[in-house]
C-alpha cells in the first residue's frame, strides 16, 4: 500500500508537462485502442466516395510492389530450401507503403468499418460500412489489375524475374476452394490483429508491419489484395483462366479474409470491451 501511495504522490508532484509526457509513454488499454480504431472507421465511413476510391486505387497499385519485390528476390537467389524464407520479405513492401502512407486497404477496413457498426448499430451505419467495403474492394482490385498489366510490358524485367512472376502467380490460382479459404481466414485474422496492435506499436510500427506480413508471406496465406496482383498476372500471362481467378482465388480469399478479420478480431475484441464502450461518454 505504501508503495502505491508513494507512486501516487510522485505522480501528483509531476509538472503538467511531465504528466503529459508520462501519459504519452504509457501503454493504451484495450478500450483506448478500440476507440482509436473506431474513430478511424467513423472517419472513413463518412469520407466522400471519390476520396475513398482514389485512396483505395492507390493502395491497389502500391500492393503491386509486394509481388514485384518478392519475385525479384526469388529470381536473385539460388534454388535452395531457404530461398522462400528470404524472398518472402519482399511481400512486406506493399503493406509498408500502404499502411504508413495511410492508403485505404480492404483487409484493414474489415476491422475499422466494423467497430462503428458494433458500437452503435443502425441501418444507416451498416449501409455506410457496406458502401465503404464495396468501394475499397473494387478500387483495390482495379489498382492491382493495372499494376499486373504494367508487368506484362516486354523487356522491362529480365527473364529470371518474369519466370518468378509466373511461379508466384501459379501458386495463387491453383489451390482448391477450401485450402484457399482456410489460408485466407488466417491471413484476415493476422492483418486485422496488426491493425489492432499498431496503436500500441508507436516507434515499432514499421517492425510490426514487417513481422505480421512476413508471417502471411512465409506461411503462404491468402490475401485478397496482395494475391489479386499475382492472380491478375496469372490470367494476363495465360497461366490461369478467368474462372480460376474468381473461383479458386477471389471468392474463397474474400470470404476467408472477412471471416478472419471480422470474427477472430473484430467481434472478439469488441466483446471484451463492449460493456465499457457502452458506459463510456462520447467523444
Amino acid at each position: 500500500m505504501a508503495t502505491k501511495e508513494s507512486a501516487g504522490t510522485r505522480s501528483a508532484n509531476l509538472e503538467p508537462s511531465e504528466q503529459a509526457q508520462a501519459a504519452d509513454r504509457s501503454t493504451p488499454g484495450a478500450l483506448v485502442i478500440h476507440k482509436i480504431i473506431r474513430k478511424e472507421g467513423e472517419e472513413a465511413l463518412h469520407r466522400a466516395g471519390w476520396a475513398l476510391g482514389w485512396s483505395a486505387f492507390a493502395a491497389g497499385l502500391s500492393m503491386g510492389f509486394s509481388f514485384l519485390t518478392q519475385a525479384t528476390l526469388q529470381a536473385s537467389l539460388p534454388d535452395l530450401p531457404w530461398r522462400d524464407l528470404v524472398a518472402s520479405f519482399g511481400y512486406c513492401t506493399g503493406f509498408v507503403i500502404v499502411i504508413l502512407g495511410r492508403q485505404q486497404l480492404f483487409t484493414e477496413s474489415t476491422l475499422t468499418a466494423l467497430l462503428p457498426v458494433l458500437t452503435r448499430p443502425s441501418t444507416n451505419t451498416f449501409l455506410l460500412a457496406m458502401r465503404l467495403w464495396a468501394i475499397v474492394l473494387l478500387a483495390n482490385v482495379i489498382g492491382t489489375f493495372l499494376f499486373a498489366s504494367l508487368l506484362m510490358i516486354p523487356n522491362v524485367f529480365n527473364p529470371e524475374v518474369v519466370r518468378a512472376f509466373g511461379e508466384l502467380a501459379v501458386q495463387t490460382v491453383t489451390n482448391d476452394f477450401l485450402p484457399t479459404l482456410l489460408r485466407a481466414f488466417f491471413a484476415g485474422w493476422l492483418i486485422a490483429l496488426m491493425v489492432w496492435i499498431l496503436p500500441n506499436a508507436q516507434s515499432a510500427r514499421l517492425l510490426t508491419i514487417i513481422l505480421i506480413t512476413y508471417v502471411v508471406a512465409v506461411c503462404h496465406l491468402s490475401h485478397i489484395i496482395a494475391g489479386s496482383v499475382e492472380a491478375s498476372y496469372g490470367v494476363l500471362a495465360g497461366h490461369a483462366s478467368i474462372s480460376d481467378f474468381f473461383l479458386r482465388f477471389m471468392l474463397p480469399t474474400l470470404l476467408g479474409n472477412i471471416l478472419g478479420g471480422v470474427g477472430m478480431v473484430g467481434l472478439l475484441n469488441h466483446a471484451a470491451v463492449a460493456s465499457e464502450v457502452s458506459d463510456a461518454p462520447d467523444g
